[in-house]
C-alpha cells in the first residue's frame, strides 16, 4: 500500500490535534477532583483511541479486500462478503456515534461506550456464525489460526477503559447532562 503526503498529513492531524490539547490541558494539573473536567489525563488517551477506532475498522475492511475477492469466487461467497461488510459498517457507525457523543460531552457517552464494548464480541460471533452458515463450513474452520486473539484482546482492553469510564472523577465531571456550549456559557 502506498501512502501519499496527504495520508500522512491526515494522520498527523488526527493524532497531533488531540495530543496538542492533552499537553495544553496538562500544563496546570489540579489537585481538586471537582476541577478535573475536560479532555485531559487518561481521558485524552481514551479520546485518541476512540478517534482512531473507526479508522481501525476501515483498515480491517481494506486489508480484508483480497480475502473478500477470494471468497466471492465460492458458492454463496458474495453473500458472505456482503454480510460481513454490512456488520463491520454497522459497527463503524456505532464507533462514530460513540465518538460524537464523546466530543459533545453527552451524558449518554458512558452508556454508548458500554454498548460499543459489548458489540465487540457480538459482531465477532455474528460474523463467525454468518460465514459458517452461508458457506456451509464448520465454525471451528472459520476460527482457524489466531482468529480469536484480536477480538479477545480488544474486548479485554476496552473492558479496562469501561472500568476507567465508570470510576474516573474527570469522566464524571466531563460527561454531564449539560451540553458543552452550556458549560462554556455558565463558565463566563
Amino acid at each position: 500500500m502506498h501512502f501519499s503526503v496527504w495520508h500522512w498529513a491526515i494522520l498527523l492531524l488526527l493524532i497531533g490535534v488531540p495530543v496538542f490539547f492533552a499537553v495544553r490541558s496538562a500544563i496546570k494539573p489540579s489537585q481538586n477532583p471537582a476541577d478535573l473536567v475536560g479532555f485531559g489525563g487518561w481521558l485524552m488517551l481514551l479520546a485518541i483511541g476512540q478517534a482512531l477506532s473507526p479508522l481501525r475498522t476501515l483498515a480491517t475492511l481494506g486489508t480484508s479486500s483480497e480475502g473478500y475477492q477470494q471468497l466471492m469466487t465460492l458458492p454463496n461467497g458474495t453473500l458472505a462478503v456482503y454480510g460481513e461488510v454490512a456488520l463491520l459498517l454497522v459497527f463503524l457507525v456505532l464507533q462514530v456515534v460513540v465518538f460524537v457523543a464523546m466530543l459533545r460531552r453527552s451524558y449518554r457517552f458512558k452508556q454508548l461506550f458500554v454498548v460499543q464494548w459489548f458489540a465487540i464480541p457480538v459482531v465477532f460471533l455474528l460474523d463467525t456464525f454468518w460465514i459458517s452458515a452461508v458457506l456451509g463450513v464448520p465454525v471451528n474452520q472459520v476460527l482457524a489460526g489466531d482468529a480469536l486473539m484480536a477480538p479477545i484482546v480488544s474486548f479485554v482492553l476496552t473492558g479496562i477503559w469501561v472500568a476507567y469510564v465508570y470510576r474516573s472523577a474527570r469522566v464524571r465531571n466531563t460527561f454531564t447532562g449539560a451540553s458543552a456550549s452550556g458549560q462554556i456559557a455558565s463558565a463566563s
